[in-house]
């Protein structure tokens, strides 16, 4: 047990070094870190959110929205094919979620059960008494709003991704709510605008031959536009196209750039959105169309002559920064649905640095009475398992900077624990060893035995310990899982240094000593 092949020996030492080399630059600063070479290792702890401050938001999708987009399209499926049937109705719309409809002859209930059957594989339709209704299935609906917050998060990710924050937070909790933690963000407001909007994009043509104020034909629709007068209210208002020409979903970039000395945002299309700007564009020179974001017209401009090449610009009345926010918006591509902000709260980067300090303090507090109370406990052989609980430490922080884990308040204390826990394998050790020695055995023998003996106890306690901190990280969501991060790589150090290190420093004080007589 006692005997350590050169190759383990040399196995614990890289390892131990490596861990120092990985801990190391988080004793230096960033602009520090920069000016070393790049084979070496530079990666730090990220600090979450409650200790280097920021912006938390628990936001809820609003997917009934979606599904009223998804009902309207139906309304379409519904009034073609019943017209291609030539079957007369009324009252076609979206009533309590499902689409209604009314057929003027009852008796054509069968012809209009047979048209619509291929509407959706996911609707239901009845049709009594002259009256029809489809309407989602439980399991559709569910499947709906699920999938509506997966692309929800997908959205948001990219968006914060283009702004550039490091380590950000993005889960989903519950049916339709998300949080979002954002570390180091100093401007919560503009973050709140870039995930609140929508960012759905659509080229209308303006009707100019209607007044916003009379009556507006059903293929038309009353829009307002972003910019505001002086009362706050839209500065005008635009009477445009229901269909749509070209929509978002056909962008491949977009960018800020300037023309005249003002910010704009040009846009490259897809074959398809290229194709479709193109011919909208030659059939209609001369005529004013409105670039709609989230029911709002951003620019109206005039098409002066087809536009062919699948490229275009947004002009409007931009800042720099609005135009650098649209621009990444329009990259990100739209929300599936409207998103709603249940809480927000801010943490100052003061209460995160006091929070570091304090986590500080109670780590060098607890190390220092850990090895204190070793060292008085059991003498030199206390003073070896200090010298496995420094190494532990070391390694926790290289291994929290090579796996780039974020560290939390909950995660200091998780370090705090596994400093404990670290010295627990080495009194179960040592007490049996102090047991063997007792019994007459000699250094070597009660050592051996010692080790032997405390390994399955050992073993049992760790793997017990490391499968509840799994499951924490598995089922549990923000802090509870730094916390559980940190307490698994503390227990995985923990048996190393315990089993491997110390047993081998052990094992070299008796090899060159050879005592008579253990100093425990």
């Amino acid at each position: 047990m006692l005997h350590i092949p050169r190759w383990q020996t040399v196995i614990i030492a890289l390892i131990v070094l490596a861990g120092a080399l990985f801990a190391a630059p988080n004793l230096f600063s960033e602009k520090r870190l920069q000016s070393f070479p790049d084979w070496v290792p530079n990666k730090q702890i990220n600090l979450g959110l409650d200790l280097q401050g920021g912006s938390h938001l628990l936001l809820e999708v609003k997917a009934e929205e979606s599904m009223t987009q998804y009902l309207q399209g139906v309304v379409e499926e519904v009034r073609r094919n019943l017209r291609q049937e030539r079957i007369g109705y009324r009252a076609l719309g979206i009533t309590d979620g499902a689409v209604t409809f009314e057929l003027r002859d009852p008796g054509k209930a069968g012809g209009a059960r047979k048209a619509l059957q291929n509407v959706g594989d996911d609707l239901k339709l009845e049709i009594a008494d002259g009256e029809g209704a489809l309407q989602l299935t439980d399991q559709a609906r569910r499947e709906r709003v699920s999938s509506t917050v997966q692309q929800s998060i997908e959205v948001i990710r990219r968006r914060i991704d283009q702004t550039g924050v490091r380590e950000p937070t993005i889960q989903r909790q519950g049916e339709r709510r998300i949080i979002v933690q954002l570390p180091g963000i100093n401007n919560p407001e503009r973050m709140k605008d870039i995930l609140g909007k929508t960012a759905k994009l659509t080229f209308h043509l303006v009707r100019q031959d209607v007044n916003p104020s009379g009556d507006v034909p059903p293929s038309a629709k009353v829009l307002p536009a972003a910019e505001t007068g002086p009362n706050g209210e839209p500065a005008r208002r635009y009477v445009v196209e229901k269909r749509v020409m070209v929509s978002g979903e056909n962008l491949t970039d977009a960018q800020p750039s300037f023309q005249q000395g003002q910010p704009v945002v040009s846009f490259n299309f897809n074959s398809v959105g290229g194709s479709r700007f193109a011919e909208a564009t030659k059939e209609n020179v001369g005529e004013p169309f409105a670039i709609v974001l989230d029911d709002e017209v951003i620019s109206a401009p005039v098409i002066r002559e087809p536009i062919l090449g699948g490229q275009g610009m947004i002009s409007g009345d931009f800042t720099t920064e609005e135009a650098n926010d649209l621009a990444l918006l329009l990259r990100a591509g739209a929300l599936p649905a409207p998103l709603r902000i249940l809480q927000e709260r801010t943490v100052g980067p003061s209460m995160g640095a006091d929070s570091v300090e304090a986590g500080e303090i109670a780590s060098v507090v607890a190390l220092v009475a850990v090895m204190a109370f070793a060292a008085a406990i059991y003498g030199f052989f206390g003073l070896l398992a200090c010298l496995g609980l420094l190494v532990n430490l070391v390694l926790i922080m290289g291994g929290l900077s090579l796996l780039q884990a974020t560290l939390t308040l909950p995660g200091i204390a998780g370090i705090v624990l596994t400093l404990g826990m670290a010295v627990d394998a080495n009194v179960l050790i040592f007490e049996r060893i102090r047991e063997e020695a007792q019994n007459f055995r000699g250094p070597v023998s009660a050592v051996d035995a010692g080790y032997r003996r405390a390994m399955t106890t050992i073993l049992d306690a760790n793997i017990t310990t490391l499968i509840a901190a799994l499951l924490l990280y598995y089922f549990g969501s923000g802090p509870v899982r730094g916390f559980a991060v940190t307490l698994s790589i503390g227990v995985i150090t923990s048996m190393f240094t315990a089993i491997m290190l110390t047993r081998s420093l052990v094992a070299l004080w008796l090899r060159h000593r050879r005592p008579q007589a253990l100093p425990i």
